[in-house]
């Protein structure tokens, strides 16, 4: 089977395309034909040596989020049969509760093999059935940025109907949540540095818009806007902590998930005490939510946007792609 893998080094100028033995599933396991993948930031961190030891060992095949074909399964299997499409779990063996002590040993696409390849064997007990009316891509959207969306606004952020959502950013995690919470019938307010950006965000029902390079107190605006905000999607990291709790109700709350503008908090510990502010950590959610999500974009019809999609062996621009931000909503890849 033809792979994508990282050799020698952490570089993107050491991904290469190669071939591997076929895989053969075992007990309790499937074999997928991988039809399609999807990128995240840490993908692009991850090949250029962000993740350091935990990104495993090289050879590596990278990327985490992909949708394919059961092709197989192993004895002992009935969760999947062949014919279904399906996304392996970025995060393998999690299956409900509380994020597990070794879950970070377990990720797809480092420290373990990713979907960059031909034909994958995963264990059944972490596939989940994807929605029929979504395209490849679409679907393979779903394992961490839909996740850690949907994760930030409903299992976590516990978003309820008429409550002020601001969003930070128009990338795939971001625009995931502002879906998500339309559905909950939130009104949500959107921050992005492109008015063009800002212009489809408000297609995809965003109620209230915000360029913050034009308006550099953004946090005052949004509350302005509102009225205070009831729960903030924090996809920029330490830079953008501060303005995002100044956003926020009394009583409010911050769903973390983002690093982008540095992992350091830059913030006054008095606004968080004094306003009563609860922040929760998000990242990525065990299989029983992922499960909850897909129903949920079934029943809504809900599509992610995809803003580009490259071939199998256009790893490294696709990459780049995402690494310039000119994109709106994921960069994905066909097989």
């Amino acid at each position: 089977m033809r792979v994508i893998e990282l050799r020698d080094d952490w570089s993107l100028d050491k991904l290469v395309a190669a071939e591997r033995p076929d895989p053969v599933p075992g007990p309790g396991q499937a074999l997928l034909r991988i039809r399609a993948a999807s990128l995240n930031y840490r993908d692009w961190l991850l090949v250029r040596g962000g993740y350091g030891r935990a990104a495993g060992r090289l050879p590596l095949i990278p990327i985490s989020d992909g949708v394919g074909e059961v092709l197989a399964v192993g004895p002992g299997v009935t969760r999947v049969a062949p014919g279904q499409r399906v996304c392996p779990a970025m995060f393998q063996g999690w299956h409900a509760g509380a994020l597990p002590e070794e879950a970070y040993d377990r990720i797809l696409g480092g420290p373990l093999d990713g979907v960059m390849a031909e034909l994958m064997v995963v264990p059944a007990a972490d596939l989940v059935a994807v929605p029929e009316h979504m395209s490849d891509a679409e679907a393979a959207t779903l394992p961490c940025a839909g996740l850690t969306a949907w994760s930030a606004v409903v299992a976590q952020g516990a978003l309820r109907p008429g409550e002020r959502v601001l969003v930070l950013g128009t990338g795939g995690v971001a625009l995931f949540a502002l879906l998500f919470a339309k559905l909950c019938g939130a009104v949500v307010t959107v921050t992005s540095s492109s008015d063009e950006k800002l212009e489809r965000a408000r297609a995809l029902g965003a109620d209230h818009r915000i360029n913050y390079r034009a308006v550099p107190d953004w946090g005052k605006a949004a509350r302005a806007l509102s009225g205070g905000v009831d729960l903030v999607v924090e996809t920029g990291g330490g830079a953008t902590l501060g303005e995002s709790l100044r956003a926020l109700r009394p009583g409010g709350r911050i769903s973390l998930m983002g690093v982008l503008s540095g992992d350091r908090m830059d913030a006054r510990l008095s606004a968080v005490v004094m306003r009563q502010v609860r922040i929760q950590g998000i990242t990525v959610g065990p299989r029983s939510d992922f499960e909850a999500m897909v129903r949920a974009c079934a029943v809504h019809r809900l599509r992610p946007p995809v803003d580009a999609v490259y071939g199998f062996e256009e790893l490294r621009p696709a990459l780049e792609h995402l690494a310039s931000q000119r994109h709106f909503g994921k960069v994905c890849l066909a097989f």
